[in-house]
């Protein structure tokens, strides 16, 4: 067993190596030359919170049914931010490292894991600012906001999944851009960040199926379940049953699979393309 550890580590320690420095790089270069900083990866969803507090809450008067409304919309948008950083930072990764890939051979899948890392750093950073919120509002957490690392890690599977799909197909189709920023646009309102699940479940429940199968939104879900209120619709309460959940982890699995397949039958060709 030591033996099957050593060589893995060995196996592994270039790319290893790589990352870590690949990962400071990108987050030093994030918001160099900018007067705030580091201060911008908090400063970003705080400000997108405020002006979406305000429309929906003080103007429209939207979320009135949800107990602490406002953490229930910080909470959705620190976890959209990071899955749009992800997926959108990994689309032009590799053919941003176009020069590096010609010159050097390394593990192409590196480039995006540290994309996708150095936006992870940023969201351990916003999660202190929700926390913050979630002591203001003096929410009881429960001994089942434990199991949020686990969520969490879901979304940072699927997003990672998703980066190395999209970062192979730019590769050779330059659309692939512009076609994730409109389906992106689409996702956004079709996730509830902004707005209430429970609004969908009255008006049609079989659009409320297939929305909360959507990865994003069932892990959107399930965090303000665990951090927000029990009453917050997921999964296994729009379906009435716990076994729902194997059709988002399905989609995370296959789009893990099939990204994985596919990134690594490319990454032979990226020097040549790029």
């Amino acid at each position: 067993m030591k033996t099957k550890i050593q060589r893995l580590k060995a196996k592994y320690r270039y790319s290893l190596i790589l990352l870590k420095q690949l990962v400071k790089t990108d987050f030093k270069l994030r918001y160099q030359n900018s007067v705030l900083g580091y201060a911008w990866s908090l400063l970003k969803p705080l400000s997108l919170f405020l002006i979406l507090y305000i429309v929906f809450v003080k103007v429209l008067r939207t979320g009135g049914d949800i107990p602490n409304f406002g953490v229930y919309l910080l909470i959705g948008i620190v976890l959209w931010n990071y899955f749009l950083e992800v997926t959108n930072g990994s689309i032009e990764a590799i053919v941003g490292q176009g020069e590096l890939l010609r010159k050097v051979n390394f593990p192409r899948y590196v480039i995006i894991m540290a994309g996708s890392f150095s936006a992870f750093i940023n969201l351990l950073f916003n999660s202190v600012i929700v926390g913050l919120f979630i002591w203001y509002a003096k929410i009881p957490l429960q001994l089942s906001a434990a199991l949020v690392p686990l969520v969490v890690i879901e979304l940072f599977i699927f997003a990672l999944a998703l980066g190395f799909l999209l970062s192979a197909l730019y590769v050779r189709y330059r659309d692939v851009k512009y076609i994730w920023e409109v389906i992106a646009q689409a996702a956004f309102f079709a996730t509830p960040i902004m707005y209430s699940f429970s609004l969908i479940v009255e008006k049609s429940e079989l659009a409320a199926k297939v929305l909360i199968s959507n990865p994003v939104a069932q892990i959107m879900q399930d965090a303000r379940y665990l951090l927000v209120s029990e009453k917050t619709q997921t999964v296994a309460s729009v379906f009435g049953t716990t076994w729902a959940y194997t059709l988002p982890l399905t989609i995370v699995a296959a789009t893990l699979l099939c990204a994985g397949l596919y990134f690594k039958k490319r990454s032979a060709y990226f020097a040549e393309e790029v």
